[in-house]
């Protein structure tokens, strides 16, 4: 049978590698484990569901400090940081997954108005119009000066192409302010992780100093030992 510990906040038995003991956890987590469960006496082994989810808990109260009240988006990033979950996605993938075949048509005919393509074949049906009406129909014009059908036709267009390009424009808009929120999103957590490594470098680092202090106290206590036993 696989030796097992019991953890001090939940009381439940779980694997040594599923926790750690309290005296490696950074003093700012330990405080916010012992405020929640002011039951336990610091000491012991802790599992790392429980650390996980005091460790939540102090970073919503961190932010709350910092920023007020917390946005959905904080929010996620919290739970993240819990679940040990990666928060970026593809924003491209999943808005293409959403787009309707209306939608997909109105972009491809946006990304066509805007391109030279459209201006040259344009420009060319304009000036064949044109010639043909006064060059090849002279006695005969479907559409003779001042080219009547012809500006109808191009008010239509114009029409119709306003709003196709408003709707691609507000698509366009909708699917930065995802790329904007999926950036705050990393950029936050990989902010809040920065600072939890901070901290758990410097907790480390105080408490490797505080042991080579008392090996040392210890060795020179053997020195000033050693000295004595020689004097004597």
């Amino acid at each position: 049978m696989s030796e097992t510990c019991v953890c001090q906040i939940c009381q439940k038995p779980k694997s040594p590698t599923d926790g750690q003991i309290a005296e490696v956890i950074r003093p700012s987590l330990l405080d916010c484990i012992k405020k929640h469960h002011p039951e336990w006496d610091g000491t012991g082994f802790v599992c790392f569901d429980d650390i996980g989810d005091c460790r939540k808990e102090y970073v919503k109260e961190v932010l709350q400090e910092e920023i007020g009240e917390l946005s959905a988006l904080d929010e996620e990033v919290v739970e993240s940081l819990r679940q040990h979950e990666i928060v970026s996605s593809d924003i491209e993938k999943q808005f293409e997954k959403k787009l309707t075949f209306g939608e997909r048509l109105s972009d491809r005919i946006a990304e066509f108005g805007g391109s030279w393509k459209f201006l040259i074949s344009f420009g060319a049906v304009i000036f064949v119009w044109i010639g043909a009406n006064i060059v090849l129909l002279a006695t005969k014009p479907f559409d003779p000066y001042p080219f009547i059908l012809l500006n109808l036709i191009l008010s239509c267009l114009a029409a119709v192409q306003a709003p196709v390009i408003m709707m691609s424009q507000n698509r366009a808009e909708a699917r930065d302010r995802l790329r904007a929120e999926n950036d705050y999103k990393i950029n936050l957590k990989a902010e809040l992780e920065i600072r939890h490594l901070h901290e758990k470098i410097d907790h480390l680092l105080r408490r490797q100093y505080n042991r080579l202090f008392e090996i040392q106290q210890i060795q020179i206590e053997l020195l000033e030992e050693l000295g004595q036993k020689r004097e004597g």
